[in-house]
């Protein structure tokens, strides 16, 4: 495994790997930055094609925890973990505490919440080995699902990108494409559609696109024609990479924003955007309700801060500040919002 020359790997400080024979373990933490605070980020397990595609996966999104965390204001470095697997056959009790018991042994340098395959029952036992769990609910205390506060910050970046881009301040009648439809991109298509939106929706469960057409009165499409939707926003809720070469081409919109991590490709993708005059939200900077509320948990824990879920979605409504403010300097600087993101991002950070 080609490691310090892997095309993800960005002046990361730490990188462990897990392995427990008795639970089937196969894990690896990345932390990228602590310069901030200790490195928050979530667990994600998948069932990867290759140890080198966990590695990739792994070195990428600690990167971006850590861009996340600096543009929220958060107190906080960037890190995250996978378990390689799929956790519809393989995921056990003992294999989450097992887990538990891999980041515990970092000391409280990394902390640990819940990614797509893992979930608050998961984090719940996951806790029981591991003080650095969060994202858990056991007799209503925690901060449990975060789904619901990140989709609230990426309907508020959704809003502002509309003001900014189309020169509206509400939703009604506008056309956003919404590819996934997890715990995050359900609950934006309720609160876009409370706000009148029309949707267009895919996922590759079936039943989930039959609900959202139910509920939401939502328009299904095909996984591929989600990138042919004559729509204004394309909103990529699902895995990373779905902003590359070929769908920039076949975007018909005017605004790319969703909660999907790691939305580009490639760093150049984010240019090409531009130069399609499509306004991108960066990912990191209107996907991060949920890292917001899970922060609030850690600190009410370790730095005895109310946990108050009136101060989590007040922070999380800041995102349309942080926003304008990309949007502004990229106007201002002639650059692309990713870079302008980015930018603003290692200003923070770097010290």
């Amino acid at each position: 495994m080609n490691f310090f020359n892997n095309s993800a790997f960005n002046k990361h400080e730490q990188v462990s790997f897990f392995y427990d024979q008795v639970t089937g373990l196969k894990a690896i933490v990345a932390i990228h930055n602590t310069n901030l605070g200790p490195a928050l980020g979530g667990c994600r397990m998948w069932d990867y094609a290759s140890d080198e595609d966990a590695l990739y996966d792994v070195l990428r999104l600690s990167q971006g925890m850590t861009y996340k965390a600096a543009l929220a204001g958060l107190p906080l470095g960037g890190g995250k973990s996978v378990i390689m697997g799929d956790p519809k056959k393989i995921k056990s009790e003992a294999l989450i505490k097992s887990m538990g018991q891999a980041v515990e042994s970092l000391g409280g340098k990394y902390i640990i919440a819940e990614d797509v395959g893992i979930g608050v029952e998961d984090m719940n036992q996951m806790s029981e080995t591991c003080p650095y769990a969060m994202g858990v609910l056991k007799n209503n205390e925690g901060s449990g699902d975060p789904s619901p506060v990140t989709a609230h910050g990426v309907f508020v970046g959704i809003k502002s990108a509309v003001q900014y881009r189309l020169q509206r301040e509400d939703l009604r009648g506008v056309k956003v494409a919404v590819q996934g439809l997890g715990h995050v991109g359900m609950y934006l298509c309720q609160l876009l559609h409370a706000e009148g939106a029309l949707l267009f929706v895919t996922d590759i469960d079936q039943e989930k696109v039959s609900y959202a057409v139910q509920q939401f009165g939502a328009t299904a499409v095909g996984l591929d024609e989600i990138y042919d939707v004559d729509a204004d926003i394309f909103s990529p809720c699902a895995l990373g990479a779905a902003i590359n070469d070929e769908t920039i081409k076949r975007l018909k919109v005017k605004i790319v924003a969703g909660a999907a991590n790691n939305q580009l490709a490639e760093v150049r993708h984010g240019q090409m955007l531009a130069e399609h005059n499509i306004l991108y939200a960066p990912d990191y900077a209107i996907n991060v309700g949920g890292v917001i509320s899970v922060y609030y948990e850690y600190a009410s824990r370790y730095k005895g801060i109310e946990f108050n879920r009136d101060n989590i979605f007040a922070h999380t409504n800041k995102i349309k500040a942080t926003l304008e403010n990309i949007f502004s300097y990229a106007e201002q600087h002639k650059i692309s919002t990713a870079a302008a993101a980015d930018i603003i991002a290692e200003k923070i950070f770097q010290h």
